[in-house]
């Protein structure tokens, strides 16, 4: 799934010294306040560097090296921990975890036969003490013998409760962090009091973990991971159970006391019995980290049973029955630069990052988007500021905040532009996404452009240089007007002769006979591309049903919520004069097949809709390579509404959730992961076998 960080070269004695002097400073703010200046790739591959210079120089090892030491050996505590809260030792792929797990099972002498599984979430460790059913007291791991007591913030942290559902006494390891949404939320909190963003969500956590005396509060959350006896001689039968049980059944034992864990998301630990299995749900965690509401940096996996644990022991600053998957980094540290303002095709005018180039996730990111002038306050954002930049699902990277500790003085305001960039009208500043006060009329090219392209209304004749010459002409100023044009009005213009004008006519009539949701998709509604124009039409059948439902009709449309559909249905008033003028123009209104809005849930005994009959109902299917036999001529996006057409909801990603992977020729690393995860793989002509009826 990915390689190991490459070890950053360390030349001699004093440039080895100023690496673990580096290497303690940034671990000290990791583990402290969780503003390291070192991302956790570049913090890596320094510790790596280190080790190597290290093997290379045994008599040059310095005590202060963060080589087999928790924590980097920067955090001390003072309060001792009941077990020592250990580190895990890496891996980085397939291959090393299998040699890890071989090395393990010939240390106990045995196969063994059950492997926990479970995410590794990016938090801060903590130990929450309980007695008698109450929790008394919360300790930070620290070095990984005594850690740094945060009991203040009992009372605080979702999932982690002040009482128990039973009276026990009993120790709970675990890790708090901040979810998404949290750390948006805290940060505008943050911005507010201090006028200081926190630069992650570890930082976050961290942070306000320790923080004592704040005016405010923000909202963290624990997910629990372990449990022991309290104190460790204990010999009730709780504690008795503790040491005995499995992992996995520990992990249910702690969910039934009312602590949190991962059991009831996409990642819930899992046991195995081969490392095949372990493998599989590896890919499977790392193909769901993007969709996760908080943070993983990797995949823990442990022998489950007790027994395999006690055998298997312990090293200085690990256990050996344990081990991390590490996943690629997927947050960077870089500077910006600056800040370019472009104006789209309704008008909008979006702010986007200009970054030093860093590598990030398999590619070197230069640009990230900002999303508007609110989210750039909302941010702290100053030109200049080293920022932490996250790609995890996203085409294109955000910033996620400022490193503000790295601030040199030197940083400047970002300027807000007061006019339009593109024409220099007046912005309308009243909502979050500023808008030019023309909307479309600024950049009708790109309108007109994007309401002719294949996937809309494909007018192949008509490019852009055309498009340009009829609004400059005065001939169009929307896609509208190309329904209206004359013969000799088009004759007018520059190289256009009498061929070239009856072709570009004949294909202006032809897309007048295009399917509601392709007629749709052209208008550009904000917040809805090809898929959902889709199902919007297939939902209500006709431009008179769309135009005439309210807020709560659209929500009925899937995957549209009650921001998305008060943004459509306040889109569609503005945009009725263009839709008037495309019904003037006997442009068609109807989606073939369908007769009226989709029906709500069925009552009780009534006949199963027609949809769940069809043969890729309820099914996410994706599809890759090139299609052949009876699909070669169908475009990608041809597909994808073939698909709808059978039931199915197209997808571009392949994870645990796809139903159906439609592998045609080069089909490359999708079908690869399809193999991984067990996702059901068809032939293109297999699957035009399945979906006949809707070719």
């Amino acid at each position: 799934m990915t390689d190991a960080p490459d070890a950053m070269p360390v030349a001699d004695q004093a440039a080895y010294a100023q690496a673990v002097q580096t290497a303690v400073d940034a671990a000290a703010a990791y583990y402290g306040d969780g503003d390291s200046p070192l991302d956790d790739d570049a913090y890596d591959r320094l510790v790596r560097g280190i080790a190597a210079y290290e093997d290379a120089h045994p008599d040059h090892v310095l005590p202060d090296s963060p080589t087999g030491k928790v924590a980097g050996g920067a955090i001390v505590g003072d309060i001792p921990h009941t077990i020592p809260m250990l580190s895990l030792d890496n891996v980085f792929s397939a291959e090393d975890l299998a040699n890890w797990a071989a090395g393990f099972e010939r240390r106990i002498g045995r196969p063994v036969a059950a492997w926990s599984v479970e995410p590794k979430l990016d938090g801060l460790a903590v130990s929450a003490r309980y007695r008698d059913g109450r929790l008394v007291q919360l300790v930070t791991r620290g070095d990984g013998t005594a850690g740094e007591e945060v009991s203040h913030a009992i009372g605080a942290i979702l999932g982690l409760p002040a009482e128990l559902s039973e009276p026990v006494t009993v120790e709970i390891r675990g890790e708090v962090l901040m979810t998404a949404a949290q750390f948006e939320a805290a940060n505008v909190t943050r911005v507010a009091h201090e006028g200081v963003p926190f630069s992650n969500p570890r930082s976050g956590a961290a942070g306000t973990l320790r923080a004592r005396e704040r005016t405010y509060r923000v909202e963290m959350t624990f997910f629990g991971y372990g449990a022991l006896p309290l104190p460790p001689d204990d010999t009730s039968d709780l504690a008795t159970r503790l040491r005995e049980l499995p992992h996995s059944e520990i992990m249910e034992l702690v969910a039934g006391l009312g602590v949190r864990t991962t059991a009831a998301t996409p990642v819930a630990g899992t046991v195995c019995t081969t490392m095949e299995q372990v493998q599989t749900r590896v890919d499977e965690i790392g193909a769901l980290r993007a969709e996760l509401p908080f943070g993983i940096d990797g995949i823990v996996i442990k022998a489950d049973l007790a027994a395999d644990q006690e055998q298997g022991g312990f090293s200085s600053r690990a256990p050996r029955w344990a081990i991390a998957y590490k996943l690629p980094a997927v947050e960077k540290i870089t500077r910006l630069v600056g800040v370019e303002w472009n104006v789209g095709r309704t008008g909008i005018i979006a702010p986007r990052a200009v970054l030093e180039p860093v590598h990030l996730d398999g590619s070197t990111v230069t640009y990230a988007t900002l999303h508007n002038p609110a989210d750039i306050t909302r941010r702290g954002l100053m030109m200049g500021d080293h920022v932490t930049v996250y790609k995890a699902g996203d085409v294109i990277p955000r910033v996620e905040a400022p490193v503000v500790h790295l601030r040199t003085g030197e940083e400047k305001t970002i300027e807000f532009p007061s006019v339009c960039p593109r024409c220099g009208s007046d912005i309308d500043a009243s909502q979050q996404r500023w808008r030019c006060v023309r909307g479309r009329d600024c950049h009708a090219v790109a309108s007109v452009s994007y309401a002719i392209g294949r996937d809309q209304l494909d007018i192949e004749t008509l490019g852009e240089t055309r498009i340009i010459q009829l609004i400059e002409a005065g001939l169009i100023s929307d896609f509208a007007d190309l329904f209206t044009l004359t013969r000799d009005q088009v004759l007018t213009l520059e190289r256009m002769g009498p061929t070239s004008t009856d072709n570009m006519l004949a294909a202006i009539e032809q897309a007048k006979t295009k399917p509601l949701n392709k007629v749709f998709c052209a208008l550009g509604v904000r917040g809805t591309g090809r898929s959902m124009s889709r199902r919007i039409a297939r939902h209500f059948g006709s431009m008179d049903a769309i135009r005439a439902a309210g807020i709560e009709d659209v929500q009925q449309v899937e995957g549209i919520g009650p921001e998305k559909a008060a943004v459509l249905v306040e889109e569609l008033a503005e945009l009725a004069p263009l839709v008037d003028k495309l019904v003037a123009a006997g442009v068609n209104m109807i989606e073939p097949g369908v007769t009226g809005p989709a029906p709500g849930p069925a009552d009780p005994g009534q006949e199963p809709d027609a949809a769940d009959a069809l043969p890729l109902a309820g099914m996410s299917v994706v599809v890759t390579g090139s299609m052949t036999g009876t699909l070669a001529e169908l475009s990608r996006n041809e597909m994808n509404e073939l698909i709808e057409r059978a039931g199915g909801k197209s997808s571009s990603s392949v994870s645990a959730r796809t139903s159906l992977l439609v592998a045609g020729e080069k089909a490359g690393s999708k079908k690869d992961k399809a193999t991984k995860l067990g996702v059901r793989i068809a032939t293109p002509e297999e699957f035009a076998t399945l979906v006949h009826d809707h070719i």
